[in-house]
């Protein structure tokens, strides 16, 4: 697989490839900067650190189980304000839940260059090759990466108790929205982000891009989803 492939197809195996050729150290520097195991700032009560766990304790197993997104915990919030460097370029600005009168400045954490050809790989996640084809919008070109995380149960990994996710970016040829869902512990006949978060970020998004009247971007109408769509591996 291409890194984009690795990408839309949710590969495990392509992320920790990746993450062999990244040292430790940087890799844990991004997630600082993306804000990953701090309290976010926003003036309410109750924000959530999660955890990260310094670079220089990480062995072979847990580096490639963070590639992917295990041995380390984040919230909702967090991951939604991770997703700001894709849709800007490439920078993040403070999270504020009251209108502020000027947009505050960013800090630069990866290259608008890198933040474009991230757009485009998420865009095709949502493709019918991809694993969240049920998150696309009529009339929009939507972007985004599906999650599937098994829960801790006692001290372990559980195999039957899992966490959905899906963060999308809306539209994707000017980005108004980031919108990040997530399905704690679902019980139907599917647990995975693809399935269970996927089509509530359609929704959601539908309605906030219409409740501004962002026009389409696309002119495609019809939603195209497999008869089976492909699900993510953990």
């Amino acid at each position: 697989l291409t890194t984009s492939g690795i990408i839309q197809k949710s590969s495990n195996v392509g992320v920790v490839k990746i993450s062999q050729l990244i040292p430790p150290q940087e890799m844990w520097e991004l997630y600082t900067k993306l804000g990953f195991g701090q309290a976010p700032r926003f003036g309410f009560p109750g924000p959530a650190a999660g955890r990260v766990r310094p670079w220089k304790s990480w062995r072979p197993v847990e580096y490639a189980n963070m590639a992917f997104g295990h041995g380390l915990s984040v919230s909702l919030l967090q991951m939604a304000r991770s997703y700001m460097i894709f849709a800007r370029n490439g920078d993040m600005i403070p999270l504020s839940f009251v209108k502020v009168d000027e947009e505050p400045a960013g800090q630069q954490i990866i290259s608008p260059k890198t933040a474009a050809q991230v757009r485009t790989m998420l865009e095709s996640v949502v493709s019918p090759e991809g694993t969240a084809s049920r998150a696309q919008v009529a009339g929009y070109r939507v972007g985004g990466k599906t999650g599937t995380a098994q829960k801790i149960v006692n001290g372990r990994y559980s195999q039957t108790s899992y966490v959905g996710s899906f963060v999308g970016i809306a539209p994707m040829s000017k980005p108004r929205f980031v919108i990040a869902v997530m399905v704690d512990d679902p019980k139907g006949a599917v647990h995975t982000g693809g399935g269970v978060a996927a089509p509530t970020f359609a929704d959601l998004a539908a309605n906030a891009l219409r409740a501004v009247n962002v026009p389409p971007d696309s002119s495609i109408t019809d939603i195209i989803i497999p008869e089976t769509p492909l699900e993510e591996s953990l």
